[in-house]
């Protein structure tokens, strides 16, 4: 039987094989060309070569010697490329100028649409590599859900990174979300200037890197997504995103729970305030983050405070009961 072919690879990532018999060759001072035959890719590497006084046999080559061949290699590589783009550029220069402006004469677009989830996350990881000073989240219910575990470890990734760079994270979630196990876990393992708070109601999902670009989905099912490098777009969304944080419920690392008026909770109000709109259930749970069944079980817990026995009736006494006025909704983040 025909043994396997030998994998691909560079010499800056030596197969398990190849090192192990390189290591062997520098120790022992020489190995056979049947033994080397398992690993040709350190003598095409330059790693191995033949002894002088027995062709069977193979000897190392210093690795410090064999580093300067393979930089020297890669340096001569480098240089042939930086000639082949000045040929390209030559080659193409006249066929630029009647095509229009070139990129260098031309603005980089403001928006770019990203299609498929690896090539967003591609998007997001590339820029916050390039970051140096903070990034702006806002994350809702749905962005947690169904998401493979090793989603969640990239992220982890870029966001420590970050922050061992010295920079901040801010990230705004719905209420919903204050002890969702995935959410708390996350902070548990972030080390660094990273807050957390929480809205009832958030907008769709946010990224703001630097107030320098911004990623938003643009579909519903969040395959696409809008890269955008327009300033005054960026500074508009980021704006926004100062503008909820003030006015949201601190989770990390302070948590401040959202406050009970006469027996109503934060969320009951929440739901009220969407009541009183005309709102169904269904877009009440959607919007508060939360699935049809806990949404009606806090109507009608929210129903029994107030006495009412009837939908309409609700209505009437949420506005009666004056838990909705500007004045008592207190206890917001700062």
């Amino acid at each position: 039987m025909n043994a396997p072919p030998h994998p691909e690879h560079g010499p800056e990532d030596l197969c398990a094989t190849g090192r192990a018999l390189y290591e062997r060759a520098l120790h022992e001072g020489r190995v056979s060309a049947v033994d080397a035959a398992e690993a040709p890719c350190l003598v095409d590497f330059g790693l191995l070569q033949p002894s002088v006084t027995d062709l069977s046999r193979l000897e190392p080559v210093a690795p410090a010697v064999a580093l300067h061949r393979l930089l020297r290699a890669s340096a001569d590589h480098i240089a042939e490329e930086r000639r082949r783009e000045a040929r390209l550029v030559e080659a193409y220069e006249s066929l630029m100028r009647i095509g229009g402006p070139s990129p260098a004469e031309s603005e980089s677009p403001a928006i770019t649409m990203l299609s498929g989830m690896e090539r967003i996350n591609q998007a997001i990881t590339q820029a916050m590599s390039d970051a140096a000073h903070e990034v702006l989240t806002i994350q809702p219910h749905s962005s947690h859900a169904g998401k493979p575990p090793e989603v969640h470890t990239e992220a982890m990734l870029r966001d420590q990174a970050l922050l061992d760079r010295g920079g901040r994270i801010r990230t705004l979630y719905q209420h919903t979300t204050r002890h969702l196990p995935t959410v708390m876990a996350r902070y548990e393992r972030l080390v660094g200037d990273v807050e957390a708070r929480t809205l009832d109601e958030v907008t769709e999902r946010l990224i703001v890197i630097d107030r320098t670009v911004a990623y938003i989905p643009a579909n519903r099912e969040r395959t696409l997504a809008a890269e955008i490098r327009h300033h005054p777009v960026v500074t508009y969304l980021a704006t926004t995103f100062d503008r909820l944080w003030r006015l949201a419920t601190p989770m990390y690392p302070e948590t401040v729970a959202p406050p009970t008026l006469n027996g109503v909770t934060h969320r009951q109000r929440a739901i009220a305030t969407l009541l009183i709109e005309g709102h169904t259930d269904a877009v009440i749970a959607e919007r508060l983050g939360m699935n049809i069944r806990t949404a009606r079980e806090h109507i009608a817990k929210l129903s029994a405070t107030l006495g009412s026995e009837s939908r309409a009736q609700l209505g009437y006494l949420i506005g009666r009961s004056g838990i909705l006025d500007p004045a008592d909704r207190t206890g917001q983040g700062s």
